[in-house]
């Protein structure tokens, strides 16, 4: 079950407001916003699973809900994996983080190699925290080899020791909007910090690196 099975097609909502009542639509080409009283929303659903049999169902809000976020989801997010132990520790942060941030209850952290928890560890926890789906979600900017070859094995892998267990391998973060104002927040920092004005942020704390070069 891999985001780019070519066998799956994006899954839409589309929302009625005049009826009060939601569908699931599968376009081949959608552009999303807002139109003729209408909203349609990505909906991140098992990405295996037959566009065509959900074409025209009708969906109650909670069923919705249901497929976006169950009670036994959990979200393994996933980096390259590091020799630097300060490195991998930087995603244990991130971690904490999102979990705070979201209403997902199981969150692990898990290396695709040269660190531990090994993707292999971080599944077997997420189901010995009583998920029944992993949505696996890459910290990789783009899709390159990993995204394509070497984490989809990895969790197919793991998977095989926990039957009845589903997962889903989400997209990496990619040419995301939201990149841009992160990027443009460390730029400023670090411009600030160089221009006397702004202490190191925590990633360049103590390394000396945010400086001006001659």
């Amino acid at each position: 079950m891999h985001c780019s099975s070519a066998s799956s097609s994006p899954i839409f909502t589309s929302r009625d407001y005049s009826k009060g009542r939601l569908y699931l639509v599968s376009p081949k080409f959608v552009k999303l916003g807002r139109f003729a009283g209408k909203e349609r929303l990505v909906l991140p659903m098992n990405c295996a699973s037959s566009s065509s049999s959900n074409h025209g169902i009708e969906y109650s809000s909670e069923m919705l809900q249901q497929q976006i976020e169950g009670d036994k989801d959990a979200v393994m997010i996933v980096d390259h994996g590091s020799r630097r132990e300060e490195s991998n520790l930087m995603l244990n942060e991130f971690v904490k983080m999102f979990k705070a941030r979201t209403s997902y209850q199981i969150v692990e952290p898990a290396h695709m190699e040269l660190a531990e928890p090994t993707i292999k560890d971080a599944f077997a926890k997420c189901v010995q925290h009583g998920a029944t789906r992993v949505i696996v979600s890459p910290f990789f900017l783009f899709p390159g080899r990993h995204w394509h070859k070497d984490i989809p094995a990895l969790v197919a892998e793991a998977c095989k020791e926990h039957r009845g267990v589903s997962y889903v391998i989400t997209a990496p973060l990619g040419l995301h909007e939201l990149l841009v104002d992160v990027m443009c927040d460390r730029i400023k920092h670090c411009v600030s910090h160089v221009a006397g004005v702004a202490d190191e942020c925590d990633v360049c704390a103590g390394t000396g690196r945010c400086r001006l070069y001659p």
